[in-house]
C-alpha cells in the first residue's frame, strides 16, 4: 500500500466507512515476465480437452471433441508425439514426394493405355 492509499484508508475509517483490508494477492506468475510464463508452459506442456454436444431430445445433432496440447517440440518428442515428421504437408520432402507421385501417375496412365491397346489388338 502506498502512502496516498494509507491516507484515503484513514479518512474512510474516521468518517465511519468500512475500510478495505490490506491483503496481498500472490499469483503463481507474480513477478514473472511473459517469457518466463511461456517458458514454463512449453517446458511442462498444457492439455486442454473438452466435449461439446448439441442435441434435441434424445437426438444428437452435433458433437465436437476438442483435444489441444501446447508444448515445445522437445517435450512432445519426449512424450512420443511426432506426427509432423511424417506429414507430407509439413516436411521438407513434400515437394519431392509430390513430384515423384505425379511421375508415377503419368507412368500408370501410360501403362493402362498400353494395356487397353494390347487388349484391343487381341480381340
Amino acid at each position: 500500500m502506498t502512502l496516498t492509499d494509507s491516507r484515503s484508508l484513514h479518512s474512510s475509517v474516521s468518517s465511519g466507512g468500512i475500510a478495505p483490508t490490506n491483503r496481498s494477492f500472490q499469483s503463481a506468475t507474480s513477478g514473472s515476465s511473459l517469457a518466463d510464463v511461456l517458458e514454463r508452459v512449453l517446458d511442462k506442456g498444457v492439455v486442454i480437452a473438452g466435449d461439446i454436444t448439441v442435441s434435441v431430445g434424445a437426438t444428437e445433432l452435433l458433437s465436437i471433441r476438442i483435444r489441444l496440447l501446447i508444448s515445445s517440440i522437445d517435450k512432445a518428442k519426449e512424450i512420443g508425439i511426432n506426427w509432423w515428421e511424417n506429414n507430407s504437408f509439413l516436411s521438407a520432402q513434400s515437394h519431392s514426394l509430390l513430384e515423384a507421385n505425379q511421375q508415377l501417375q503419368v507412368r500408370i496412365d501410360s501403362l493402362e493405355q498400353e494395356l487397353r491397346s494390347l487388349k484391343a489388338a487381341q480381340s
